[in-house]
């Protein structure tokens, strides 16, 4: 220190997440507030808050900032050495870094008023990878039993809720669901997760969960979570029906892709990153012993187990032979081609919906679900569905006529799923109770599950 060499980066948990670049300069510590952590790639520029100078003892502080107090939070440091000055006007001011964490040249330059930029100007470090912009979550084949060769799989629990990719990057999150649908505003409970990994750069993949009394996922418990963005009403209902963000794998980390690492490999890191909170955790993963696992999984109520194979990459957007899901509840997905009228007293709303599954050949009936509605899942289907009515049927196979007598048909663009007995010979699902809409999946989604 007192040569104007000296640089630190301290992470700073206030009110908001960033990190504060200092740089030694004339007896004093010139300040930025970084929100989303240094740049370290040159293709993306980091917003850069011009603070108060700080003294040149600062740059040893860690520790707690009582809350109320300016700047209250935790403060610790996440990087610090030396520097060489290249450029220094009250517009630009490029340096060299030196750092156990960061090494390279940046530029932090003026943009109007008080907002500042950062950019760096080194090439990334060896080997870095830009956070993907998507990927596509891996999906498991159904079978009826677990595979034979027992010790080369790996067992997941089923956990009945919503897929989701999360994006993780300066301690912010960005939630996508199985069809693309960017619903970070929905679930404000992963914020705090991300802000807890700090700078960790990473895609994670899980389940989000809504748990009942007893602890165990409820998929009807999540409904009125999925269909929720406004502001005020999400806030409401994360006190009624907070989420949990169950993560059970990670796709990036840190700069690198682990897409083409195994399942066992990729398990390793994703348990070193310790994601456990109030609002998240990181489930238990058994190798082998996928009996036990399923017997327990019957024993607690939970929809099933997913088997891994242990030497297995990942593959985005894929349904393989190397993830297998076996089911204690039989459940399908289902694209609702119309409605038919209540009677009694479903009188002036939904008695049943008439359901289909795409094929090839396009829309193919299979049965109608009467059971296991709500009176406010019932009115947010006549309300969904109203502005879809259409002619004719959206069936391109035979309708019964006792199913099809008064029938309201739609266009096929609504996605949910049914809980039922089996399937029959006629292709029809025996005894369908309704779980839910499914706004996670699109129509060419579906597919039946044999």
């Amino acid at each position: 220190m007192g040569h104007d060499t000296t640089f630190v980066i301290q992470e700073h948990h206030a009110t908001a997440l960033h990190w504060d670049f200092r740089l030694e300069r004339d007896g004093v510590l010139v300040s930025w507030a970084v929100p989303k952590g240094l740049p370290l790639d040159p293709r993306s520029n980091r917003l850069a808050v011009p603070t108060e100078d700080h003294p040149i003892e600062y740059a040893d502080f860690e520790g707690d900032i009582s809350e109320g107090e300016y700047g209250g939070g935790r403060v610790r440091v996440w990087d610090r050495g030396t520097y060489e000055t290249e450029k220094w006007t009250d517009r630009e001011v490029k340096v060299v870094l030196h750092g156990s964490r960061v090494e390279g040249r940046y530029v932090l330059f003026k943009t109007g008023g008080r907002a500042w930029m950062m950019h760096r100007m080194s090439p990334p470090p060896q080997d870095y990878e830009p956070l993907p912009e998507r990927i596509a979550p891996m999906m498991a084949t159904l079978r009826e039993e677990l595979p034979p060769d027992d010790d080369r799989w790996g067992y997941e629990m089923k956990w009945d809720g919503v897929r989701a990719v999360v994006y993780v990057e300066g301690g912010r999150p960005k939630a996508m669901s199985r069809n693309d649908i960017d619903v970070t505003a929905t679930y404000p409970e992963l914020r705090a997760m991300a802000e807890s990994m700090g700078s960790t750069q990473a895609v994670l993949d899980g389940e989000l969960v809504a748990l009942d009394a007893a602890g165990r996922p409820s998929f009807e418990r999540l409904q009125p979570r999925m269909h929720v963005v406004g502001e005020a009403a999400v806030r409401r209902l994360t006190k009624s029906v907070p989420v949990t963000f169950f993560v059970f794998d990670v796709l990036h980390l840190d700069g690198r892709s682990t897409l083409s690492l195994t399942y066992a490999e990729r398990r390793v890191l994703l348990e070193s990153l310790q994601l456990d909170g109030p609002t998240w955790r990181t489930p238990p993963a058994w190798f082998g012993q996928g009996a036990a696992v399923l017997a327990a999984a019957v024993e607690q109520g939970l929809e099933g187990v997913v088997a891994k194979r242990l030497d297995s990459p990942y593959k985005p957007g894929r349904r393989a032979e190397t993830w297998l899901k076996v089911k204690n509840l039989r459940t399908q997905e289902v694209v609702v081609g119309g409605w038919k009228p209540g009677e009694g007293r479903r009188e002036g709303t939904i008695g049943s919906l008439l359901l289909g599954i795409p094929g090839d050949g396009g829309l193919t009936y299979a049965g109608k679900v009467g059971t296991g509605f709500t009176q406010t899942s019932l009115v947010d289907l006549q309300h969904r569905l109203t502005p879809l009515e259409v002619a004719s049927s959206p069936f391109t196979t035979t309708v019964p006529a006792a199913d099809a007598r008064l029938a309201h048909w739609v266009r096929p663009e609504v996605v949910g799923e049914v809980r039922f007995a089996e399937w029959t010979r006629d292709g029809r699902l025996r005894h369908p109770a309704w779980r839910g809409l499914r706004p996670d999946k699109a129509p060419g989604d579906v597919a039946r599950e044999t």
